[in-house]
């Protein structure tokens, strides 16, 4: 493993990339794959799962610090890169956690191999049409207002609004970052995989999906739906929180995937 440390953050060096890395914590593997809106937002659910687990969490190219490839330009590349990832941390016996975009991420890893994975958790995923063509199941977050869409991502639009003015320039540029490498990852088709439907069936590991109960999002029949489609998945709500349940509510999430990675 190839992990460079400097005085602003550690990163990883995978296949010449550098990424921005947080590993903290002890105990069992956790991979943690932050949603479209950056891994600020989720510091809090990674502090409380590094209470009990150790717990790597990247920064997706694109976002944030980390470089991006030229031609990464897809979820599924992003996968790839992603087992990269795996192969060059010989990592063994993992839980993967994905929100949102991260958890899209997580089911194309995992359709092509859990080798090195025990569980996997999608909160609040996207990545799958369920409805027929002419129904929107994803509501289109680059055609809403900063307000509209904080409103129907979270159960607390307090939680989710920023006073970009009073921001660190770190901080703002991250957000921006975030926004265009999520257009370029999710634009079209939007925010799925044609093909990723047909390929669930093959994640044959341990999966359970959370979903924040007050998601406008997505709805809760698109989130059964999903996980409908990997064999023996079950399906949790959290209460009080919507598209984001990471962030809305870190120490319950943080509870129920722990618990999921006991076993429980």
């Amino acid at each position: 493993m190839s992990v460079a440390s400097s005085s602003e953050a550690p990163s990883l060096v995978v296949g010449g990339t550098r990424i921005d890395w947080i590993e903290k914590g002890a105990g069992a593997p956790l991979l943690f794959l932050h949603a479209e809106n950056g891994i600020e937002p989720a510091r809090a659910a990674i502090d409380e799962l590094a209470g009990h687990a150790r717990v790597m969490a990247p920064t997706h190219p694109g976002y944030g610090r980390s470089e991006l490839p030229k031609g990464m330009r897809t979820i599924d590349d992003l996968s790839y890169f992603y087992l990269d990832v795996l192969d060059q941390l010989d990592a063994r016996d993992l839980t993967v956690v994905g929100v949102s975009l991260g958890a899209w991420i997580a089911a194309e890893i995992a359709v092509k191999t859990t080798a090195r994975m025990a569980r996997l958790v999608m909160a609040n995923a996207v990545g799958v049409k369920v409805s027929d063509r002419e129904t929107r199941d994803i509501a289109d977050i680059f055609a809403l207002t900063e307000p509209e869409y904080i409103a129907i991502a979270y159960s607390d639009p307090k939680v989710g609004t920023r006073d970009y003015k009073a921001l660190p320039d770190g901080e703002v540029l991250a957000a921006a970052r975030a926004r265009e490498a999520t257009a370029r990852y999710a634009w079209n088709p939007y925010f799925h995989n044609p093909r990723l439907k047909s390929r669930l069936h093959r994640i044959r590991i341990p999966t359970l999906f959370l979903w924040g109960s007050q998601d406008r999002m997505l709805s809760e029949p698109y989130g059964r739906a999903y996980c409908a489609m990997i064999p023996g998945a079950r399906f949790e709500t959290i209460d009080r929180a919507g598209h984001f349940p990471d962030h809305e509510q870190p120490k319950v999430f943080a509870e129920q995937v722990l618990a999921f990675a006991r076993g429980k």
